[in-house]
This record gives C-alpha cells, sequence and structure tokens, in this order.
C-alpha cells in the first residue's frame, strides 16, 4: 500500500484546566519538511513533536499546530499583560485600516480575544507544565494514526489510478509493436521506389555503399529497444506499487526514464500510426507523473 504525501489530521484533548486542539496537515515535496505552530513555553514540546512526526511520515511538507485555551474561570491567573496589549493595538489598527476602506467589522469578544496567541497561553507561575507536555504528547500517537489513516486511504485510491494507467502504457505498448510491423513493409517500400529512382539516374552507383546507407537507416528508425525498454519500465512501476517501503522518489525517477523512451520513440517513428501512438504514450506518462508528485 502506497501513501499519499496530502493529509489531515485534528485531534482534541484536555488537562486540569486547559484543552486543546492538535491539527496536523502535509502537501507534497522533495523531502521531509516540518513546521510547527505551538506555544514556546511549554520545554521540550518543539523538540518531541518534531521527533514523532519523523517517524511517522517520510515526505512531504508538513504542518502542526497546537490551540491551547484554559476555562474561563482560569483565565485571569493565564492572561499576559504585555501580549493583551499587543492584541488590543493590533485590533485597533485593523479596525481603523477596515473603517478607512468604508468595511465593518464586528467587534470581538472578550473570549475571542483571551484567545489569541500568546493573550492567554503563557503559563502562570506554578503552573504544572510537565503535566501538561505529558498530556499533550500522549496524544500525538493518535493524531498521527488518523494523519496515516487518511494518507493511507488517499493512497489506495492514488494506487489504482496509476495501475490502471500502467495497463493503458502497456496496451500502448503492444500497439507501438503492431504498428512497426505496418511501418516495416510501408517502410521498405518506400526505400525499393527511392533506390529504383536513384539508380536511374546515377551512374556507377557502388551497391556495398547503397547497402551501408539503408543499413544505417534501418538502425536509426529501429524502436525495439525503446519499446523493451518500456515494458519493463511497466514491469518495475507495478513492483514498486506492490512495496512496502516509500517509494515516491524511485516512481519519480521512473516517471523520467518513461518519458525520455517515449520521446525517442516519437523522434524515430517516421510512420504516422507510430507517431500517434508515441504522442499518446507522452500524454499518459505525464498524466502518471502528477499523480506520483503525490507518493511519499
Amino acid at each position: 500500500m502506497i501513501h499519499s504525501m496530502t493529509g489531515f489530521a485534528s485531534l482534541k484533548g484536555h488537562h486540569a484546566a486547559w484543552s486543546w486542539v492538535w491539527d496536523i496537515r502535509a502537501v507534497n515535496a522533495r523531502g521531509l519538511d516540518v513546521r510547527v505552530k505551538l506555544p514556546d513555553w511549554i520545554e521540550g514540546l518543539e523538540a518531541a513533536v518534531r521527533k514523532a512526526v519523523a517517524g511517522a511520515v517520510t515526505r512531504g511538507n508538513v504542518s502542526v499546530g497546537l490551540r491551547l485555551t484554559r476555562e474561563a474561570e482560569a483565565l485571569s491567573t493565564a492572561l499576559d499583560p504585555a501580549a493583551l496589549e499587543r492584541a488590543l493595538a493590533m485590533l485597533a489598527e485593523i479596525t481603523h485600516a477596515a473603517e478607512a476602506r468604508g468595511f465593518a467589522l464586528t467587534a470581538p469578544s472578550a473570549v475571542d480575544i483571551a484567545q489569541m496567541r500568546g493573550v492567554s497561553d503563557a503559563a502562570p507561575e506554578g503552573e504544572d507544565v510537565a503535566g501538561l507536555r505529558a498530556a499533550l504528547l500522549a496524544g500525538l500517537p493518535g493524531l498521527l494514526a488518523a494523519f496515516n489513516e487518511m494518507r493511507a486511504h488517499e493512497g489506495t485510491a492514488l494506487q489504482a489510478v496509476l495501475e490502471a494507467q500502467l495497463g493503458e502504457v502497456e496496451a500502448l505498448v503492444a500497439d507501438a509493436q503492431a504498428a512497426v510491423a505496418e511501418r516495416q513493409d510501408a517502410q521498405g517500400a518506400a526505400l525499393r521506389t527511392a533506390l529504383a529512382r536513384v539508380m536511374d539516374n546515377v551512374d556507377g552507383a557502388d551497391p556495398d555503399r547503397v547497402a551501408q546507407e539503408l543499413a544505417l537507416i534501418a538502425v536509426k528508425t529501429d524502436v525495439r529497444e525503446e519499446l523493451d525498454r518500456l515494458a519493463a519500465h511497466v514491469g518495475q512501476a507495478r513492483s514498486l506499487l506492490a512495496g512496502e517501503a516509500a517509494r515516491g522518489r524511485k516512481l519519480d525517477f521512473l516517471m523520467q526514464e518513461f518519458n525520455r523512451e517515449a520521446n525517442t520513440l516519437c523522434s524515430k517513428a517516421q510512420f504516422q500510426e507510430l507517431t500517434r501512438i508515441g504522442l499518446d504514450l507522452k500524454a499518459l506518462i505525464d498524466q502518471m507523473r502528477e499523480q506520483v508528485q503525490n507518493v511519499e
């Protein structure tokens, strides 16, 4: 089963007077980039979160956030006066700017202001930060499990799409092999006609040189190696999809190889039907590359 790099999960919890909501989301990326938005006064929380995420995810741009609030009766002991002043000044500036542009904003409530970042999540004196940190981290495995479950669900759908596309590539390769046989007859007739025209108008043509030129043309237009490699790439891609480890990077590299063979096929085609198949392959491979970009 493959995992998508995109996903989302959230988890609520509470401890003593505190309540919180964890959330984690991710989009695709070349490597693993973890970004966190956490209260900075809970010592050791960020390091523990980063370690846990790195143990559960191998690729993706992952953002982890924590919205932490206290119960209403405990807010007065948790307010940070300096942070409150900054929040009120910011709200006043926003309101003034909106009014200058003709917008009327709804005034925030006291609870809204208390829940702004830094206003009521600073640790009051005597707060059991260690207990809060332990409670927060206890919920992290459940959050990551839900996150990976969603990514696995999306990965299952992604795998079905890729497998169907590989089947289409396989069918196009078979069509190309049939077109090569048709091209051989048409190419032979065209070469014989051209050769007869040359021989009728040129005295003393060297038969050996003519044979060499014909052999060179045949080599330059031979696409059997490209078709064999495309078939081998299909088998390799299926093997990767059936594997267990993260395989997004390998699939991405393999898509480049698919594209290279399709480009060479088009350049060597010299036959309308074979060119059409090559272009269909290029379009299909491009669609596959877009899907592979989301594979972990």
